[in-house]
């Protein structure tokens, strides 16, 4: 892992402060990237940024495709900048909660913003502008063309997923799917818009980023939804039935989080014929991540060494099975393409040897989280600080956990808390928890150490943002500006300092060699 001693904060794009019922690429994440500057915290985790909708919850580890934005995250406030939107666009007719997201609420609100960006663009876009887009299409015609057709389908069909459009379509018949790009054509062109102004933001707030010494780490989630633009329009890649339904799907067995494992439903790759092909989708998948990201988390890694797999006719995951995934054959692939390996291993859960021995070969550091750590194993676990190695990530929590205050008080125990106190050597107190546990992050020896924001402002667990193997009430959570200050970027800037996590990066010069970057704030600011 080859990143200075650091830290960094978990925080999806949705969470963020907006009057628009989400948060976006817009104003208020510019600002959450001068409060992690100030704080000298030089890493955002984010969570996947792929398109979802209501038939998976929004969950972003079920998207509509594994390379398409999530256009709801698409600032209003910077389209109006751009001239796309007007003031009276903006304008709200019923506020939207500055603590969660209603989802369908604001799907219907910017629908109706897009379509009048759009018209614009087709009717006064300036000529840069319409360049710019003509390049884009063309930089990504390996995954767009067939995702703006998928999507034109979908909105044609009222929404319907892919597996119930009429079988010319839904089987990709050639003459269909002509007919359909023309009398589409328009929508066609709108979803490749979509696509244009969300890649147009991230990589305004990406480069605003790194000129602050602030980088990205991503999120790859390992499988796909099955109502996707990409089972729609690669079947082969997938275990599908003759009509191109799932014979297996996707879960994981009974663990920590559910008596009856995990049914996530989504299909099953077919790994011999992704092999034949060289894995070009898979590494065409994390080429374009990793063009927006410096670091990329791979949700699920124990799934490249092994996979649960359940008959798709099972209502939970217990009677799945262990079938063996591609492994070293497809790393060292994976390594040639991309030689730094810039990964961080998502090893949580049920881990067996074979796991550790890939992550081994590849160097691939794993996580260390501490909410994990104050069981009954105590004294071996991994997760305990003693046990900690340099590279390694160690989180207090994930998405997936309880906060640490709503830990403590609800889902640690007596023992546990008992173990904890003894283990640090003093008296906890409720109040002052979620500091304890970010400083004991910030002590260890791993080389990165990440905590999510709800623990930095030492929230309960009204703030979780995930409760696996629940399918309603996830992905909403979001902070308000009230919340975050500069006596918290203060307080987090002087344990930094203390535990030696003020890493700074290194930076090509346009001319070569090497220089420093982020000392002075950008000249350029975006207002709210």
């Amino acid at each position: 892992m080859n990143i200075p001693r650091s830290c960094g904060v978990i925080l999806h794009i949705v969470s963020l402060p907006s009057p628009y019922g989400i948060g976006d690429l817009g104003p208020s994440a510019f600002r959450f990237a001068d409060f992690l500057a100030a704080g000298s915290i030089r890493f955002w985790q984010i969570l996947p940024l792929n398109y979802t909708d209501e038939g998976s919850g929004f969950s972003p580890y079920s998207g509509l495709s594994a390379f398409a934005g999530n256009p709801f995250m698409i600032s209003p406030e910077l389209l109006h900048e751009e001239g796309l939107l007007d003031e009276q666009d903006l304008r709200i007719k019923k506020p939207f909660s500055d603590t969660s997201v209603d989802y369908p609420a604001v799907v219907g609100f910017k629908k109706g913003l897009f379509d009048a960006a759009y018209s614009r663009f087709e009717n006064g876009a300036s000529p840069a502008m319409r360049r710019d887009f003509d390049q884009f299409c063309e930089e990504n015609r390996n995954w767009l063309a067939d995702y703006a057709l998928y999507m034109a389908l979908k909105t044609r069909f009222g929404g319907k997923p892919w597996y119930e459009w009429p079988e010319q379509y839904r089987t990709r018949q050639k003459e269909a799917l002509q007919s359909a790009q023309t009398e589409c054509a328009d929508d066609l062109t709108k979803q490749q818009f979509l696509q244009f102004l969300f890649f147009r933001q991230w990589n305004h707030l990406k480069a605003y980023c790194e000129e602050k010494q602030i980088r990205f780490i991503g999120d790859l989630p390992f499988y796909v939804g099955y109502d996707s633009s990409d089972v729609w329009a690669h079947p082969q890649y997938f275990k599908l039935d003759k009509e191109r339904k799932p014979e297996l799907v996707a879960g994981v067995p009974p663990d920590y989080f559910s008596e009856t494992g995990q049914l996530w439903g989504m299909p099953i790759f077919d790994w011999a014929t992704l092999k034949k092909e060289g894995y070009s989708w898979w590494l065409d998948r994390i080429e374009q991540n990793l063009k927006m990201f410096g670091l990329l988390r791979l949700d699920h890694f124990r799934a490249f060494a092994a996979y649960w797999e359940v008959p798709a006719t099972e209502k939970t995951a217990i009677r799945g099975k262990w079938v063996e995934g591609p492994g070293n054959d497809f790393f060292i692939q994976l390594k040639k393409r991309f030689p730094d390996l810039p990964f961080i291993a998502e090893d949580l859960g049920e881990i067996d040897q074979p796991v550790r021995d890939l992550m081994s070969r590849f160097s691939l550091p794993g996580m260390r989280v501490l909410q994990f750590a104050f069981g009954d194993d105590m004294p071996r676990s991994g997760y305990v600080p003693h046990h900690h190695v340099p590279d390694s990530v160690v989180y207090t929590g994930t998405h997936d956990n309880n906060t640490i205050v709503g830990w403590y008080e609800n889902d640690l125990g007596k023992k546990g808390r008992q173990r904890l106190a003894a283990y640090l050597g003093r008296k906890l107190k409720k109040g002052t928890i979620h500091e304890e546990m970010i400083r004991l992050a910030l002590q260890s020896v791993g080389r990165l150490a990440i905590f999510p924001l709800q623990d930095l402002l030492g929230l309960g667990q009204e703030a979780i943002m995930n409760k696996p193997s629940t399918t309603k009430g996830n992905w909403s959570w979001r902070f308000t500006e009230a919340q975050l200050n500069q006596q918290a970027a203060a307080r987090i800037r002087t344990w930094l300092h203390f535990y030696d996590r003020e890493g700074e990066f290194e930076v090509p010069k346009k001319g070569g060699g090497k220089k420093k970057t982020g000392q002075n704030r950008s000249d350029k600011t975006v207002k709210a």
